[in-house]
């Protein structure tokens, strides 16, 4: 019969393995889809890098009084300013009623870099979906806590065989 530790040690490393096979199922596609809500303070600059793979979909909404923004994609796609620009950054005003919209493609592997300063009075809100290269540390991580599901199963184990000195 087991021992109320042992069934308790099994119920817990099952869960933490069940999550941990979920999550590291749910990570082995090419891309993950990624849905944030950013807030900006004003005078506050922040910059997002975005790694995403060919034909990946981006999108981004700005609303805010005023901010100045620069938006570099890999290859030939979506570049603000413009390359034909004698500009760094391209300056938006008045985008608190209807946002600012940023739609795009990636048209290569690679990384796009959005830099976002908050020029207003009021605070600058973004949301975005954006389509994403995984994190490759994710899937270590994953397996490490599929690992520590296996070792707790393994000591509530050793529960049943003999109880040790002190428990």
């Amino acid at each position: 019969m087991l021992s109320k530790r042992t069934i308790i040690g099994l119920a817990i490393g099952s869960i933490i393995i069940g999550l941990a096979g979920y999550s590291l199922l749910d990570k082995l596609g090419p891309t993950i889809s990624v849905n944030e809500d950013f807030i900006i303070e004003p005078g506050d600059s922040v910059t997002f890098r975005i790694p995403g793979p060919n034909h990946s979909v981006q999108y981004m909404e700005i609303y805010g009084a005023a901010f100045d923004l620069k938006l570099r994609s890999p290859g030939a796609g979506l570049q603000i300013p413009s390359s034909s620009s004698e500009n760094t950054i391209e300056s938006f005003k008045d985008k608190i009623d209807e946002p600012l919209i940023l739609d795009w493609v990636h048209l290569e592997d690679g990384v796009t870099e959005i830099n976002i300063q908050n020029t207003g009075n009021g605070q600058l809100d973004i949301v975005s979906a954006t389509e994403q290269t995984p994190n490759p540390f994710g899937f270590t991580i994953d397996l490490m806590v599929l690992t520590t599901g296996v070792i707790i199963i393994g000591f509530s184990m050793g529960f049943t065989l003999r109880k040790p000195k002190g428990f």
